[in-house]
């Protein structure tokens, strides 16, 4: 029976570690008995690294983990998977009488204290044995979530109705059970729920509780009076955890583990951390450097091949001697050269794969042509003149345009997330779905937003044109939208000072594209959605794919643009967009920012939809500010708030104020 798993994110254990590119272990013992000792696993000092010492009994040859209150056999390590298989005790409780124990061990042994293990969850279960018992364990003490001391809590119940009722192979609650147990468990703490042992003491006057490997335990009854002494196999997930993933710890080149040539770094898949394995085609010690060596292919039968095998770097080559043939030579026998009749086919095979040739290098070289011909219709002749402009060849960014690194999607294209060629910090890739017509209106885009710096401005890296629709290159805002903040279900806490904050300096954005630069540039489409958030909750405005449109025509639109909810409705009755319909969105904005509320939901709809002034004078508003921020705010705060709202949401388009008015206001707020 699962009683509650309640999962806990990890926290990383920080740790002493060693600079490993330098690493050697030759004078270090290579084996405890038959047990070999590979890196970062050691005995003795300056052979492993920290967390993964071994004691080897040179008596009798066995290895055990260090650290330990009581010696942990170790019966195997592996590198390759990343697996330990040791013998742990098992708990027990055993009673004087029905209700009275006079002995007990919780089987905690303390085989973890540097946190480099887990309990395999795919190898091992959880048993319990005994008469009238429920034996959970408990891991990861004061991880727990304020009702309970620890983050685990896993465990089943086993009843005896008497003597007769266990059978020997049989663990499904009559004097046995057994459990799966989740992920993330970092050592074999055992508890127990204690019942009235009245009538069973005879055959069953103790309790056990263990962890154990699947395939290595079958209950017998004789079990019910186990030595309390019995220790049994389980399987450890081990893994480097001083960092929390891969990429994290590729940022610490000095206690970086996987050192060797030809290595690759893997997420662990329990618990926080990350292991190394050899490249494909390498094999041997991923943690010691030069530790990744060549697989000799031709060497091993496991690697087909029927022909006359070449050992390469990483990989072999299978090929059929002179004078014999293969469509197939890894797996198909070579035979002798074609006869005649054959080797005309050949030929006519030959020529018409000449034609193929002559063919692609046609298309190609077309392909070419058209790729110039977006070069040039997009712009690229002027924007190329631009030194802040990266222009990006087509193939460098298609290995980040797979549908695998996709982050999102609206009406004007998709965005990808990934890495340019030998860059370590991410970026955003969109991929618009707009049909630029206009090259020298795109050029001049292009050229005005690359003078656009701005803190609160989502930076443009630089653009390719070789394609029909430009694609653009921004820098990645790690924290998502405003939208996904505020609405995710998951929701995160946003305190007052922290919505200001991102109020004001939104608005300073806005204000910035309105006012500060030479040519001013009107967004088009404000909404939660187009503010994303770096990781310090910065906010940068985002999606010009509007304020492109909006241009054309001297800002009338033949068709009505944006989202319906955050739309001016002067630019709706007129087709005109001005500064005042971005003015008009980013109060919708600033009211849903301070609601919690989306831009549909019935209250913030009812404002919109009815008389703004009224309702705010009936302090409608601030009944509907989040409850989260409305007890740490004056109410002078939110009535100044609300009187911003109310005059940028002002259907008269002349009575609201610009945006450089309401990013001072939010400022002076937030002060």
């Amino acid at each position: 029976m699962l009683l509650s798993c309640m999962l806990v994110a990890a926290a990383t254990v920080a740790s002493r570690t060693s600079t490993l590119e330098s690493k050697n272990t030759s004078g270090c013992p290579g084996s405890c008995g038959n047990i070999s000792m590979d890196y970062p696993f050691g005995i003795g000092t300056g052979c492993f690294r920290n967390g993964f010492e071994i004691i080897c009994d040179h008596a009798t040859g066995t290895p055990t983990l260090a650290g330990t209150t009581q010696p942990v056999p170790v019966k195997l390590l592996s590198i390759k998977t990343a697996e330990a298989r040791v013998m742990l005790p098992v708990a027990w409780e055993c009673f004087e009488d029905s209700k009275t124990v006079n002995a007990t061990s919780d089987g905690d042994v303390r085989f973890n204290s540097d946190d480099v293990y887990r309990i395999s969850n795919a190898h091992n279960h959880l048993v319990v044995i005994g008469c009238n018992t429920l034996g959970y364990t408990q891991s990861q003490r004061s991880e727990g979530n304020g009702y309970y001391s620890y983050a685990y809590y896993t465990g089943c119940m086993s009843f005896c109705n008497n003597s007769d009722s266990a059978v020997d192979g049989a663990c499904a609650g009559v004097g046995c059970c057994h459990v799966d147990i989740p992920p993330g468990l970092t050592n074999n703490n055992m508890a127990f729920e204690r019942y009235n042992h009245t009538s069973v003491l005879g055959f069953s006057p103790c309790d056990y509780a263990f962890l154990v490997d699947k395939d290595s335990y079958t209950f017998r009854t004789a079990h019910l009076k186990m030595d309390t002494n019995t220790v049994m196999p389980v399987w450890l997930d081990w893994a480097i955890r001083d960092s929390m993933s891969c990429d994290e710890a590729k940022k610490k080149a000095g206690s970086y583990a996987c050192v060797s040539t030809n290595s690759e770094c893997h997420d662990s898949s329990n618990g926080p951390g990350y292991v190394c394995n050899c490249s494909m085609g390498y094999q041997g010690n991923p943690y010691v450097a030069s530790g990744c060596t060549d697989i000799n292919e031709c060497e091993h039968k496991e690697y087909p091949c029927r022909g006359i095998c070449e050992n390469t770097s990483g990989s072999y080559e299978c090929k059929c001697p002179s004078g014999s043939h293969s469509a197939d030579p890894f797996n198909i026998p070579c035979n002798p050269s074609f006869p005649l009749a054959a080797k005309v086919v050949t030929g006519t095979i030959g020529g018409l794969f000449i034609i193929a040739i002559v063919v692609f290098i046609f298309l190609l070289g077309k392909e070419k042509r058209k790729m110039k011909e977006f070069f040039r219709k997009n712009g690229g002749p002027i924007i190329e003149k631009v030194n802040k402009i990266k222009l990006f060849k087509k193939e460098e960014l298609e290995p980040i345009l797979k549908t695998s690194n996709r982050i999102g999607q609206g009406g004007f294209g998709e965005v990808y997330m990934g890495y340019l060629r030998d860059e370590i910090q991410p970026v955003a890739v969109k991929k618009p779905k707009v049909d630029v017509k206009l090259a020298n209106q795109f050029a001049n885009e292009v050229i005005i937003q690359s003078r656009v710096l701005h803190k609160n401005i989502v930076n443009l890296i630089g653009c390719c044109l070789e394609v029909d629709v430009p694609i653009l290159v921004y820098e990645y805002v790690s924290n998502g939208s405003l939208d996904k903040v505020l609405h995710d279900n998951n929701r995160m806490p946003l305190d007052l000072d922290l919505r200001l904050q991102i109020a004001a300096q939104s608005a300073k954005g806005v204000a910035y594209m309105h006012s500060e630069i030479t040519t001013p540039i009107l967004h088009g489409d404000v909404k939660p959605a187009n503010i994303l958030l770096d990781e310090d909750f910065v906010p940068k405005i985002s999606d010009f794919g509007t304020s492109r449109m909006i241009t054309i025509e001297e800002n009338y639109t033949s068709t009505i643009i944006g989202n319906w909810g955050y739309m001016d409705p002067e630019y709706v009755q007129t087709g005109l967009y001005t500064s005042k319909s971005d003015v008009y969105s980013f109060g919708v904005v600033l009211l849903e920012l301070i609601t919690r509320k989306k831009v549909l939901d019935p209250d913030i709809n009812n404002l919109l939809g009815n008389s703004l002034d009224t309702y705010t004078k009936k302090k409608k508003v601030i009944e509907l500010v989040d409850p989260e921020i409305s007890a740490k705010g004056t109410i002078g705060i939110f009535h100044s708030l609300a009187e911003i709202i109310v005059q940028c949401l002002n259907l008269d388009v002349d009575q609201r104020p610009e945006m450089a008015d309401v990013a001072e206001r939010l400022q002076f707020l937030l002060k």
